[in-house]
């Protein structure tokens, strides 16, 4: 019992102090507002680039209370998810020179072709999510109901449910077979391995991090499936308070009002504007798994591990070593023997990028400049940061 105690000690203190995703030839790390972005360049060096990301919660209160803090949680991991992209394309592939039409494209519209091709696979990605995960479903469901003349009543939420984590399995299995993704997904598993290693109190090597599990709680991966699962009961929830405790019929409501094929869009509407809610609960239980590992806990967490066994790969020493130099720079303060300055390429956390003044206000801010003491500047500029 006393080398347990010994072992689970530190691994208590550390729960959930530090999250991270695998990205192009690398792992970001991310540590109260530390992020740290490790990738492997082309030479063989790991380059780091470390940015600040504070969130939007700290800032205000109510964004902080239970199921309204994941939906604000899973939005801010989509805008720093886009961010870390660019940062580890920058490290494996270098800064080129900017050409005529991506300086005019900055200079007009203050944003690279790739922060606007970024954007555009963005809005594609979450049109793409909502037909095949919201959409299509419900519309399967219709075509299953037309099609042996049935109507499923509330349990046509099952049946949509079922298809969601179908479509989801199928979806992952497949692009599983392209050979960057395999490699992405094993960067992933050297990502788990390290927070493993991190969190059970062990010393950061890539023999040690090796021995734990790719398998985590936490993981993005159990999230979505969380959040699929979520969706059955919540779904259930709607239909069964209209058809059984309203005594509505909605289905036949949406058919008459707006047609079969209009039905399934009225369904997808409807599974957008409770996306929010069930984006919150599936936070909670994360953040409740990741502290807790009870019996029951365990049970419910299990079908997210599962598919992380299609999303994560066995890593080798290289992309741990990444993984770990990711960790050890995001926790610099408990790592302050570690030479991150050997690896750290680009530190916009201390010296983050200037943000540049356009119009009469650059030259108001130059006249205030240049006209008050350089105390009085100081303090304008703290006040208004």
């Amino acid at each position: 019992m006393a080398k347990k105690k010994k072992v689970d000690a530190p691994s208590s203190c550390r729960l959930n102090k530090v999250g991270g995703e695998a990205v192009i030839e690398g792992v970001m790390m991310k540590a109260k507002d530390r992020v740290s972005t490790a990738c492997r360049m082309p030479d063989g060096k790991i380059g780091v680039i470390e940015r600040k990301f504070v969130s939007v919660r700290q800032k205000h209160r109510l964004l902080r209370l239970p199921i309204i803090r994941g939906f604000v949680n899973f939005i801010e991991s989509m805008i720093l998810s886009f961010s870390v992209l660019e940062s580890s394309a920058e490290v494996v592939v270098g800064e080129e020179e900017e050409t005529k039409f991506e300086k005019w494209l900055k200079k007009h519209f203050g944003a690279s072709l790739y922060d606007i091709v970024m954007f555009i696979a963005g809005v594609l990605g979450i049109a793409l999510a909502i037909a095949l995960f919201t959409f299509l479903p419900n519309q399967i469901a219709l075509w299953i109901e037309r099609l042996f003349s049935v109507d499923l009543g509330i349990w046509k939420a099952v049946l949509c449910g079922v298809l969601r984590i179908g479509i989801f399995i199928v979806y992952i299995a497949l692009v599983s077979l392209m050979k960057d993704i395999r490699r992405t997904f094993e960067y992933h598993g050297a990502e788990h391995k390290t927070i493993a290693c991190y969190e059970a109190g062990e010393e950061l090597t890539p023999e040690n991090a090796k021995k734990f599990t790719r398998f985590h709680p936490r993981c993005g991966t159990s999230f979505i499936f969380v959040m699929l699962l979520l969706s059955i009961l919540v779904s259930l929830g709607i239909r069964f308070l209209c058809e059984v405790v309203l005594a509505w019929d909605f289905a036949a409501w949406s058919i008459g009002i707006f047609g079969r094929n209009l039905s399934a869009l009225i369904y997808t509407l409807i599974g957008i504007l409770t996306l929010p809610i069930i984006m919150g609960l599936g936070f909670e239980f994360l953040m409740l798994a990741g502290k807790h590992q009870g019996p029951i806990v365990r049970i419910l967490s299990a079908p997210g591990l599962w598919m992380q066994r299609l999303t994560t790969r066995e890593p080798d020493e290289e992309e741990l070593e990444t993984a770990i130099i990711a960790l050890k720079c995001a926790l610099c303060d408990e790592f302050p023997d570690f030479p991150r300055e050997d690896y750290v390429i680009k530190d916009e956390y201390t010296n983050p990028p200037e943000k540049k003044k356009k119009g009469k206000k650059a030259e108001n801010a130059a006249e205030d400049a240049n006209g008050q003491p350089e105390g009085e500047v100081g303090e304008k500029d703290e006040h208004d940061s």
